[in-house]
């Protein structure tokens, strides 16, 4: 099924006799979720573009590319850096700006401007009974009552289908620059990132792979001037300097975890705390790409390692299975935490066809 209206989704929906398998363009699927497929590529096109108040209203099926040309015309851009797994994963497919908020899909700048749920104004959806719910506007405001905008941010579709998503947006920095920090041991160089966090001069990207620790400023010229140089005194080790292009090269590289790009093995997406990441690492004996100062860790190892994953991470954070033969591996929810996500999807979908199975 592929409806091209919002009204034409509500009646799949209403009208499914089991279950649904939810897919905008395929990208970032991960799961077991089975079911008839309702692909929401259909409900594309721009509702509403206001650069000025730097808001976009989109349908959510609009392919991520077109979006992000349309707003560089006005030198601007998603503050939230979604990234492009389609390699990482094998996939094919058009990632649409429906998948990106279903997964909270966030890059390196996360750490500064927010992840993809902090820069949604509101959201269009339709629940597992076939009702239309919007919740949120275009603008930002505090609100009583329930959050819809939020939860359905990194929902994977378990409990409605976005039909449109209204999203705050970021003008594109007048410069940029990285900071390149080489000649560290994995803890001395998470440690460089921690204590750059920690300083004044407002990074927005602290990352690690390859044996080399990077640094990102940016904003006004002057100020990235500044902030790099301070930075440069602050920091141990060998310091090079890239602006521009450059940079957000190598930033592009950290955002779709390219250096375990065609490698064989599991691929992990690890939450947990900076101080934490490097005795992971050690103990699973994997390669990883560091981001956020270590909070995010994508991690290579051999599928053979898989219980000292879980075990590395327990009570310290939790792990994902993105890539792997032989099953997929969600994070263990507390006992609270499943009898809330429980009491959810049988309020938004108590018939239980949407994407059952998936990381919700």
């Amino acid at each position: 099924m592929r409806p091209l209206t919002e009204a034409d989704l509500a009646e799949a929906i209403a009208g499914a006799a089991g279950p649904l398998l939810v897919r905008g363009g395929g990208t970032r699927t991960i799961g077991h979720a089975i079911g008839k497929v309702l692909e929401t590529g259909g409900l594309t096109g721009v509702e509403l573009y206001e650069p000025g108040a730097l808001t976009l209203v989109v349908r959510a099926g609009t392919p991520l590319a077109e979006i992000e040309a349309l707003l560089a015309t006005e030198r601007q851009r998603l503050a939230f850096e979604p990234p492009d797994l389609r390699p990482l994963l094998g996939r094919d497919g058009v990632s649409t700006i429906g998948g990106v908020v279903a997964t909270n899909a966030s890059g390196p700048r996360r750490v500064q401007s927010g992840a993809c749920r902090d820069s949604l104004l509101g959201v269009r959806f339709v629940d597992g009974t076939g009702a239309v719910i919007k919740n949120g506007g275009r603008v930002m405001k505090n609100v009583t009552g329930y959050d819809l905008v939020k939860l359905l941010a990194g929902s994977r579709g378990t409990l409605g289908v976005l039909s449109e998503v209204s999203l705050k947006l970021q003008a594109q920095p007048e410069a940029e620059v990285t900071l390149i920090i080489e000649g560290l041991g994995e803890e001395d160089g998470l440690q460089a990132l921690r204590q750059a966090l920690g300083s004044p001069y407002d990074i927005s990207g602290a990352a690690r792979h390859s044996g080399r620790s990077l640094v990102r400023v940016e904003g006004m010229a002057g100020s990235v001037a500044y902030r790099s140089g301070r930075l440069q005194a602050l920091l141990a080790g060998t310091v090079t300097v890239v602006e521009g292009a450059a940079s957000a090269t190598l930033w592009r590289e950290v955002r779709d975890v390219a250096p375990l790009v065609g490698k064989p093995g599991d691929v992990w997406r690890i939450a947990t705390m900076p101080t934490a990441a490097a005795d992971i690492v050690a103990r699973t004996e994997g390669e990883a790409v560091w981001d956020w100062a270590g909070g995010l860790i994508w991690l290579r190892s051999d599928p053979k390692v898989r219980p000292t994953v879980i075990a590395a991470t327990a009570g310290r954070g939790h792990a994902t299975l993105v890539r792997g033969e032989g099953g997929l591996v969600f994070p263990v929810e507390a006992a609270e935490v499943q009898t809330l996500s429980a009491g959810l999807r049988a309020k938004f979908d108590p018939k239980g066809i949407l994407n059952q199975g998936m990381a919700g």
